[in-house]
């Protein structure tokens, strides 16, 4: 049986680092424009309560999301040992594209993807190279994209990258913003034949894109006398953590149960690092739909504590570090059923159950 399978992982965190206690120079307003009545030491603490964020990663002004995509593709291309001259396809997930250091323009044409094939030094044109804008959710998008054309015989070799400067997006006056950073993650599928049903198992995605379309957005900024035509990132925090309480879990279940898979059986669980008592709430809802209390220790893998929410990029960074045993207390090992699962702007879900090979 052919399955779609991960050959390569490789991931750039950038070295720069942003303390919460460096949001405290300035104070927060609210949506409303008004001054939030707490000292800003105050707001970042409660803030790290609710998140479980430290410190986060910005990029140097020297480099691009871009940029940030070609060094995390290079090492999942090393990982995997491929000729990147055989890459039928470059993918690559983003919400803003390139953002230069003291602007809020975005740059996405060429394709970021058509930026990292050149970088990379990519002369086959049937290796084609696209972006795709999913919100959070993109690079497991990207994914699945990839499984479906793998099935359809369009490909057997595909580049998966997600990466992001949201540094160069957020209101600094906004106390949401204290949860962005950037990063980059990519992963090399092929498409082979596997004996040990490993490879992906089963997908679900959901997009729901009616109120839930305005939860996460750009909007101005909430100082006051800011300029009102400059946009930022803005998130309606209340509203996403609903939204993901009710959905995300359901989803998730969906894909494990259309894998024939028991959730006892599950190694790991890759999520989308956005917010820790979010991603918490999420599990527990998850096993609670399985009538499970006891959650089994060291499930989920998480470095939001130290990396923030580098959106597209998250969960291939985690994948990674796990894979590589950068993280104390995981590990993967043939065999193991792990699930990935994001949520984002749109609102969009997806989930993919997947079979270490």
């Amino acid at each position: 049986m052919f399955r779609t399978v991960i050959t390569g992982s490789g991931c750039y965190v950038p070295e720069h680092i942003k303390t919460n206690r460096d949001f405290t120079v300035h104070d927060f307003y609210g949506e409303d424009h008004k001054k939030i009545n707490q000292p800003p030491d105050i707001v970042t603490q409660k803030f790290q309560e609710i998140t479980g964020i430290q410190e986060r990663r910005y990029a140097d002004h020297s480099l691009t999301a871009s940029d940030l995509g070609y060094y995390a593709s290079q090492k999942a291309i090393a990982d995997s040992g491929i000729d990147p001259e055989t890459l039928d396809q470059i993918i690559f997930a983003h919400n803003y594209g390139d953002v230069m250091p003291y602007s809020i323009q975005t740059d996405a044409v060429p394709a970021l993807a058509s930026r990292v094939k050149q970088k990379l030094g990519i002369k086959n044109p049937g290796c084609v190279a696209y972006d795709i804008l999913f919100g959070c959710p993109g690079w497991l998008q990207g994914v699945i994209h990839a499984d479906a054309f793998f099935r359809a015989g369009i490909a057997r070799k595909i580049l998966v990258i997600g990466g992001e400067t949201l540094s160069r997006v957020i209101d600094p006056y906004d106390r949401d913003s204290m949860i962005f950073s950037d990063g980059a993650g990519a992963t090399v599928l092929e498409y082979r034949e596997e004996n040990q049903n490993s490879g992906i198992l089963s997908v679900a995605v959901q997009s729901h894109c009616v109120d839930e379309a305005g939860y996460i957005d750009f909007g101005k900024s909430y100082f006051p006398h800011s300029d009102p035509r400059i946009r930022y990132i803005k998130m309606k925090g209340r509203k996403v953590y609903e939204y993901a309480m009710k959905n995300v879990p359901a989803a998730m279940k969906q894909c494990i149960d259309d894998a024939g898979v028991d959730i006892k059986d599950v190694k790991k669980i890759f999520i989308h690092q956005a917010n820790e008592k979010m991603d918490e709430g999420i599990i527990r809802v998850l096993y609670k739909l399985y009538d499970i209390r006891d959650i089994p220790p060291h499930i989920m893998p998480m470095n939001i504590h130290k990396f923030g929410n580098s959106s597209v990029a998250t969960v291939p960074t985690l994948y990674d570090q796990v894979k590589r045993g950068q993280m104390p207390d995981h590990s993967l090992s043939s065999g193991d059923v792990i699930v990935f699962a994001s949520v984002g702007a749109g609102m969009n879900i997806n989930a993919a159950c997947y079979r270490m090979p």
